[in-house]
C-alpha cells in the first residue's frame, strides 16, 4: 500500500500560539528530504488563531502549510489531534510524515499510526534517503545504531527528538501557500477533558539550545562532586547535562539526561567529566563541536571521541578550571 502517495509533511506543534523549535528544526530536514525526492513540502499546524502566524513556516522551507485553526484545538488533547490528523493524512497522503519527539509527538505519532496501519520510528537520530526513495530512520540500539524502514505502508512516520537537526535560517523571500482546512469535531468524542493548564519554565538554560554543556557522569562519586559541576556550568554560562547514574542519584533532573534515553545536544563546547563514553551516551553529543573528556581511567571510551582528553582526578582539576575561567572573566 505505497502507491498514491506523495509528498513530505511536518508537524508543527504550538503551545499558545508560538511555534516550537523541533517543528522549525524539522522544516529544515524535511526541505532537505523533499528536494532529495523531488515532492513537496508541507507543514501541519493545528490550534487557535495560529493562521496569521502560518506564512512564518514558508520561511523555513515549507511549499505549503496546511492549518486547522479552531477553538478546541487551542491545547493538545490526544482525541482531538488525532482526529484531525488522520483524516488529513488519509485524504492527502503524504508519503513521508515527521513529527517531534515532545511530550505531545510521542503521544499524537503512535495514535495516528495505529489507526492509519502504518509504521513508526521513535525518537531518530538521522533521516536519510534511500536509492529507492525510502526514508531510512536510524534510531539508537543496544550498542549501536539500527536503521528502519517501512517499505510496504505509507506514510513513513517518525518522531525525532528536540536539537537532532539544527535550526534553518529563515529566508523571508521564500514564497509559499497557506491553506486553511476544515474539519468537523463535533462528533469527535474527547474521552479526556483538559481541566486546567500549567506551563512551568525551565531551569537553567535548556540544554537543546546551549552553546556550552558540562555533563558529569558515574564517576562524580557523590552531591559534592556534582555541585562543582554546576559551578564550572556556571562561570562558563553553561547548560548541565547528566548520564542516567546522577539522575538516579537525585543530583540530576530527568531532562537534563543526554544519550539514548534523553537528550540530543550539539554545543560548540561539550565537557563530560567522569563519563566513561558508553554508546547510549554518545550517541547525543555525535554533533558537538568540540568535546573535553576528563576522566581518571586512561581506557575510557569517551576518549575515543574527544578532541581533548585529561586523564586525572576530576576534582584535582575542575576547581582549577573554575578559578582561572573566573579570573579569565573577570579580566573580560
Amino acid at each position: 500500500m505505497t502507491e498514491g502517495y506523495r509528498g513530505v509533511w511536518v508537524f508543527v506543534e504550538q503551545k499558545k500560539g508560538e511555534f516550537l523549535p523541533v517543528g522549525l528544526q524539522l522544516l529544515g530536514k524535511g526541505r532537505e528530504i523533499a528536494d532529495r525526492l523531488g515532492e513537496k513540502l508541507s507543514a501541519l499546524v493545528l490550534g487557535r488563531d495560529v493562521k496569521d502566524k502560518a506564512k512564518a513556516l514558508i520561511g523555513y522551507g515549507a511549499d505549503e502549510v496546511l492549518v486547522v485553526d479552531q477553538p478546541k484545538l487551542e491545547d493538545y488533547q490526544t482525541d482531538l489531534y488525532a482526529h484531525v490528523v488522520t483524516e488529513l493524512v488519509q485524504k492527502e497522503r503524504p508519503s513521508v510524515f515527521l513529527l517531534g519527539a515532545t511530550y505531545n509527538g510521542r503521544d499524537l505519532a503512535p495514535t495516528v499510526a495505529g489507526r492509519l496501519e502504518t509504521g513508526l520510528s521513535s525518537d531518530c537520530t538521522r533521516l536519510e534517503i534511500d536509492e529507492e526513495g525510502r526514508l531510512v530512520q536510524v534510531v539508537p540500539a543496544f550498542r549501536g545504531m539500527a536503521s528502519i524502514l517501512c517499505p510496504d505502508r505509507r506514510p513513513q512516520m517518525a518522531t525525532i527528538r528536540p536539537g537532532v537537526f539544527r535550526l534553518p535560517a529563515p529566508d523571508e523571500s521564500r514564497t509559499g501557500t497557506v491553506r486553511e482546512v476544515q474539519v468537523d469535531l463535533e462528533t469527535v468524542e474527547n474521552r479526556a477533558e483538559l481541566v486546567e493548564l500549567y506551563l512551568q519554565e525551565p531551569e537553567g538554560k535548556p540544554l537543546e539550545e546551549a552553546e556550552t554543556v558540562v555533563a558529569g557522569g558515574a564517576g562524580i562519586g557523590d552531591l559534592e562532586g556534582w555541585k562543582l559541576i554546576e559551578d564550572l556550568a556556571q562561570v562558563l554560562g553553561a547548560a548541565v547535562g547528566a548520564t542516567r547514574p546522577p539522575l538516579d542519584e537525585g543530583w540530576a533532573r530527568e531532562d537534563q539526561m543526554i544519550g539514548q534515553s534523553g537528550k540530543t545536544v550539539r554545543p560548540d563546547l561539550y565537557i563530560g567529566i567522569g563519563i566513561s563514553g558508553e554508546t547510549q551516551h554518545v550517541v547525543g553529543i555525535e554533533d558537538a563541536k568540540v568535546v573535553v573528556a576528563i576522566n581518571n581511567d586512561p581506557g575510557a571510551p569517551i576518549f575515543k571521541v574527544a578532541d581533548y582528553g585529561i586523564v586525572a582526578d576530576y576534582r584535582k582539576v575542575v576547581p582549577v578550571l573554575i578559578e582561572r575561567f573566573k579570573k579569565l572573566k573577570n579580566t573580560g
